[in-house]
């Protein structure tokens, strides 16, 4: 069960660290660009993180954490080990539906768009979004942080 803790907590930090940079330093250095740049660079990121690597840990993500519930089902741990992991899994699964529900439909709003109107495109696409990213780094740390406790109590 640790090693499967252990590699769970690891790649939910990194998803984490992601969304963590987008809110620190994407985003904050994409509010001074004019409405043209916005919607060209957020259209490219948006193009750019659908690979392999993304996928590997933003649904490793959730498979580990399944797989870490599953396996503390299975083998009865420890219920001072097993609550966090529990939890660590449903704060993941609230990010993943977060970014489904909000932050996809934004991305394809945007990419949909195009260059026609940046000024309206991104009214309509920056704020919510942002606001979102923040609420799926905020469940991601809380997730991370509930797996690295289910460690301490393993």
């Amino acid at each position: 069960m640790e090693l499967l803790l252990l590699a769970t907590t690891l790649v939910t930090g990194l998803v984490a660290g992601l969304f963590y940079a987008y809110s620190i330093s994407v985003l904050p250095a994409l509010r001074g660009a004019d409405a043209a740049v916005f919607v060209e660079v957020m259209q490219r990121v948006n193009t750019a993180i659908l690979n392999g690597w993304f996928f590997l840990g933003f649904l490793g993500a959730a498979a580990l954490g399944a797989a870490s519930v599953i396996v503390g089902l299975i083998t009865e741990a420890r219920s001072a080990e097993f609550w966090p992991v529990l939890l660590g899994a449903l704060l993941y699964l609230a990010q993943l539906a977060v970014t489904a529900r909000v932050n996809v439909p934004l991305n394809n709003a945007l990419d949909a768009a195009g260059s026609t109107d940046p000024a309206a495109a991104r009214a309509a696409f920056e704020a919510r979004w942002v606001r979102w990213n923040h609420v799926r780094t905020w469940l991601c740390t809380a997730a991370l942080g509930s797996y690295c406790w289910a460690l301490l109590q393993a």
